[in-house]
């Protein structure tokens, strides 16, 4: 949850850290507890499930603790627009790259990078999905920072962000870890023997035994690697968003994504990107922290009642959650 302490967490040594905020999915996983707390059919990244603030916008502050808004760059989808207006009021708004369709995370995290890579050729992201829970903003964001320094000192490696597990979850991409690549004041960074996509319970178990963790799908890369990754995996869906840079930053933009979407693949960046190339990753485990991927109801309630914290909605489920 955001902490009360809004300074800048200091950016790590050479070059400029960008990010990507996902926010372009349509969470039919969690419509159900969403549609119990608004009415409007909104997708969950815009829902209010505590406090006051939306899932984006508790992922937009907690990013800014470390990336200020005119270096992030919230991916949304055009059928979201109803919602924009509250989250992105006002000025020195972070930059929205508004998709046609959803064609799922492979382009909503390889349509920013080539955004970014465009303005600055050697820029470090930092890829946030925005429906995860965070009890310790600060504690999150100053070890996602850190590992900038890592990405300069191994720029064709994308350094992902792991969490411990604590059972053999099926619906989280687990990550084997290898050998380490380097310590650092955050904790080792180790190479990636195996990455599995959302495993079957038998082979979950087997992961937890090896010691495997969960991917969080946060992660730092230099945005030419993240650039590359999707080239070699997906190279049709890199052609076409390639053919954008001509127009980015004009009238024409829209438009050129407009056509660079009409056809492209849809594909899950975890599963075409990272389950494909374990070599071109490295990882990073959280320190101990409560963390969530809200993607569920289950998920959302089980985390709520660990943490004691009781929003309205909760209250009035209890009698037959």
């Amino acid at each position: 949850m955001p902490q009360d302490d809004k300074a800048m967490i200091s950016p790590r040594p050479g070059g400029r850290l960008w990010a990507i905020v996902l926010a372009g999915g349509q969470g039919t996983r969690l419509r159900p507890l969403v549609e119990r707390i608004h009415a409007d059919g909104r997708p969950k990244q815009f829902a209010v499930l505590v406090g006051s603030r939306s899932l984006l916008r508790q992922t937009l502050d907690r990013v800014a603790l470390a990336v200020p808004p005119d270096r992030t760059a919230v991916v949304t989808t055009k059928a979201h627009e109803p919602f924009f207006a509250s989250e992105f009021s006002g000025p020195g708004a972070a930059k929205i790259l508004e998709q046609t369709h959803d064609r799922g995370t492979a382009a909503g995290i390889l349509l920013p990078a080539h955004w970014i890579s465009w303005r600055d050729p050697r820029a470090t992201v930092a890829v946030f999905p925005s429906d995860h829970f965070v009890a310790d903003d600060a504690a999150f964001m100053r070890h996602v920072a850190s590992l900038g320094a890592v990405v300069e000192r191994h720029p064709d490696r994308i350094v992902l962000v792991a969490a411990t597990p604590d059972s053999a979850e099926t619906g989280y991409g687990w990550i084997e870890p290898g050998m380490e690549l380097e310590k650092t004041p955050s904790g080792d960074v180790r190479t990636v023997d195996r990455f599995v996509e959302k495993p079957s319970p038998e082979s979950a178990r087997a992961c937890l035994q090896r010691g495997g963790l969960w991917n969080t799908l946060v992660m730092v890369a230099k945005a030419s690697a993240i650039i590359e990754a999707g080239r070699r995996a997906l190279p049709e869906l890199h052609e076409r968003l390639r053919r954008i840079r001509p127009f980015a930053g004009t009238e024409a933009e829209a438009r050129a994504i407009e056509r660079a979407y009409a056809l492209a693949p849809s594909a899950n960046f975890s599963q075409s990107v990272l389950a494909s190339s374990p070599g071109r990753l490295a990882v990073s485990q959280l320190p101990p922290m409560s963390w969530s991927d809200w993607g569920t109801p289950e998920r959302v309630i089980e985390t709520l009642r660990h943490e004691g914290i009781a929003p309205a909605w909760l209250q009035e489920l209890a009698p037959t959650a």
